[in-house]
């Protein structure tokens, strides 16, 4: 038996509950589920040793070299009738080599040394299992526990590649520990270059990674790492569980991409999707025994309509086995500091969110609705991976709303860290779409941003890669649209349609920074002003890699305004590890005057004044303020570096009144430029955090 601390401690459900009382009705609920959690931990205790031994599965599944030289094969087939391995090593012989039958629906093989010694499979030659059916079929297959496939260039279908360098790469620098801020740069490497081409991770790691670095961001979120067979799925039709993509290069060098990261301070979390699987079946993990089940649900529950995929069996062992060994592996052999999991909405209901509105009634997050055995594995994988890495980091992509998403498993939550904060980039978009600034409700947005559930981290973001694609906008597109391409000059006036983007380019992300969660979230080039969408090679394109990339020669481009974004976009980060808002409080809101277009409010001593005005600026504006004492001006959107008009003069000293006001018990009188915003500091506080 393994040890107790693999035993999950007795819940704490009243912390839970006594934080919101609603969900008393519940409490039911909550205890089964963590029941189900409980027995599946115990589960394993008794068959497999532990979670820890049993999250090490890609150690005997797939192939291995044994110490002797010799090679070991295991599959899990239970519907196959027979097993044979062939390949490069065998001339592709189909019988020569049979898998050996064992219990469960296993099958193992050992190939022995050649005469020299060395193993019987060379590095980098190609495999295949072939299957064969208990309906005659034979099947060839690719291990769904393959460390390594790729496809040669004109081919469709990717092969199996024995990946068994003579030289591993070795970490050298260790996990930075978890950032008290999380600011996240979300990154999709193959798009990472001005080049109408894949980039790779090597260029990431030379180009990409010190522009991360002095931007101020501590985190980076992989995009599109797990393979994939199809370009344009984004990565989110996974193909091999196990394998990084070799469109970017190889696994050694996305080790060291991994590794440099960690040396420059920055953690790096892995975009894993653990909701579905591409139906694909010759590279894929669909009918890879021929039947319509092995991983996944027989249809229909086991088809994903919407999105053309196929659904995991999270109730079987196997199935448990090779997702949490996959989350595993991701952690140990590349280092990764965590993940962000892709579609939980679809996992938690067996709706799948298609046509569920979510108006925030809770009988929709309990009852027959809800898929318990895939909410309970994220449960068993979210406590896993932070009983084993106590800085791993977990974020949901859940745009439900599920209460307690984001609260320990001992408490009856799910277990994840954060959550993205998934309707505010949506008001953002609305509001550009629908409304003249002078329209603009203040309420509205300021009510979206703060609209979370207390004690439940979120990620904030603006815009991610969502509002990036082709047929949607960027902000900056959504504000300047085509004259992005002819009035960017710094040479020339700015057009009002580009003084009017430029500046809500900054205060739209400033706001979302300060005020919408306990992190931030921005896309690749975003930060700039990607002047173009983001569209992959595809039929429907010619196969183009125009829109597939990202145009950072612009920010090294003499005289474009972009610098000016890329140069906001830094010092707000910067702004922020130094006074550290994001780990703070939720902010008091002392001020959201409508008729003004103003937003006043205060989180960890720091002020933040927006007025969104597009013609008034204020003399003597009054603010409430908590602390009291001497403020300065720290960032200013106005500033001529990030394309303002430089009306404010920041060696200016402002000085708290003992007059309470809009519910702080101090204020002060500050102007405030339209179309302007400012974050200020108390100078004899100690920002320490």
């Amino acid at each position: 038996m393994a040890d107790q601390e693999d035993r999950v401690v007795i819940p704490e459900f009243n912390c839970l509950l006594q934080m919101d009382p609603k969900l008393k009705q519940y409490e039911k609920d909550f205890k089964r589920r963590y029941d189900m959690l409980q027995e599946k931990l115990f589960q394993l205790e008794e068959a497999e040793g532990g979670f820890d031994q049993f999250t090490r599965s890609y150690r005997d599944f797939g192939v291995h070299r044994r110490p002797d030289n010799s090679l070991f094969f295991k599959e899990w087939a239970p519907a196959a009738e027979a097993l044979f391995l062939t390949g490069d090593f065998n001339g592709w012989d189909k019988f020569a080599h049979p898998y050996t039958k064992k219990e469960f629906g296993k099958w193992e093989l050992i190939l022995p040394p050649k005469h020299d010694q060395s193993p019987a499979v060379d590095h980098n030659t190609r495999l295949k299992v072939v299957v064969h059916t208990k309906d005659g079929e034979r099947l060839y297959r690719i291990s769904p526990w393959a460390k390594y496939v790729n496809r040669e260039e004109k081919a469709v279908v990717y092969e199996w590649v024995h990946w068994d360098p003579p030289q591993h790469y070795v970490h050298v620098h260790p996990r930075p520990k978890k950032p008290n801020s999380l600011r996240i740069y979300e990154a999709h490497v193959g798009i990472a270059s001005p080049e109408p081409k894949i980039a790779s991770y090597t260029n990431f790691t030379t180009n990409v990674l010190p522009r991360i670095k002095d931007l101020g961001y501590n985190c980076i979120q992989l995009m599109a790492v797990m393979e994939h067979a199809y370009y344009a799925s984004f990565g989110y039709q996974v193909t091999s569980f196990f394998a990084a993509s070799s469109r970017y290069g190889t696994p050694e060098e996305l080790k060291q991409l991994i590794d440099v990261a960690h040396s420059m301070g920055i953690v790096v979390l892995l975009d894993v999707v653990h909701s579905h699987a591409s139906k694909n079946t010759e590279d894929g993990l669909n009918r890879f025994d021929g039947s319509d089940s092995c991983f996944f649900h027989s249809p229909p529950r086991g088809d994903h309509l919407l999105w053309g995929s196929r659904l995991f069996n999270y109730k079987s062992w196997e199935v448990l086995r090779f997702l949490l060994s996959n989350l595993r592996w991701w952690m140990e052999e590349y280092c990764f500091d965590g993940f962000r999991f892709d579609g939980v909405t679809s996992m938690l209901y067996h709706h799948h969110g298609i046509g569920a509105g979510f108006s925030g009634d809770y009988s929709e997050y309990f009852g027959l609705q809800v898929d318990e055995d895939s909410l309970v594995y994220l449960m068993i994988a979210n406590h896993i991976l932070h009983s084993l890495y106590p800085d791993c980091i977990t974020i949901a992509e859940d745009v439900s709303g599920m209460p307690a998403v984001c609260r320990k498993v001992e408490e009856g939550g799910l277990g994840f860290d954060y959550r993205l904060a998934m309707a505010i980039p949506d008001k953002w978009i609305q509001i550009l779409k629908e409304f003249q600034d002078e329209n603009w409700n203040i309420g509205d947005i300021v009510f979206t941003l703060i609209n979370r559930r207390y004690g439940e981290k979120c990620i904030a973001y603006a815009e991610s890669h969502d509002q990036s694609l082709v047929g949607d906008k960027t902000l900056s597109f959504w504000l300047m649209d085509k004259e992005m391409y002819t009035n960017m000059s710094t040479l020339i006036p700015m057009s009002p349609v580009i003084d009017r983007g430029i500046q809500l380019h900054k205060m739209i992300r400033l706001l979302t920074h300060g005020l919408g969660g306990e992190g931030y979230l921005n896309f690749m080039g975003n930060e700039f002003g990607h002047p173009e969408w983001l569209d992959f090679p595809r039929e429907g394109n010619n196969q183009s890699y125009h829109y597939a990339r990202r145009q950072f020669n612009l920010l090294d481009t003499d005289n474009l305004r972009y610098s000016q974004l890329y140069a906001f976009d830094r010092d707000m980060n910067r702004t922020e590890e130094k006074y550290g808002w994001l780990a703070a409080l939720p902010a008091f809101i002392s001020a959201k005057h409508q008729g003004d277009k103003v937003i006043v409010f205060d989180r960890a001593n720091v002020l933040f004044i927006f007025n969104f005005n597009t013609t008034k600026s204020f003399q003597d504006y009054r603010v409430g303020v908590e602390a009291p004492g001497k403020y300065k001006i720290k960032l200013d959107s106005d500033d001529a570096r990030y394309g303002g008009h430089g009306r404010l003069h920041h060696n200016t000293d402002f000085f708290t009144e003992s007059q309470p006001f809009n519910g702080r018990p101090n204020s002060m009188l500050i102007y405030i430029p339209c179309r302007t915003a400012l974050v200020l500091a108390n100078e004899e506080i100690d920002y320490c955090y």
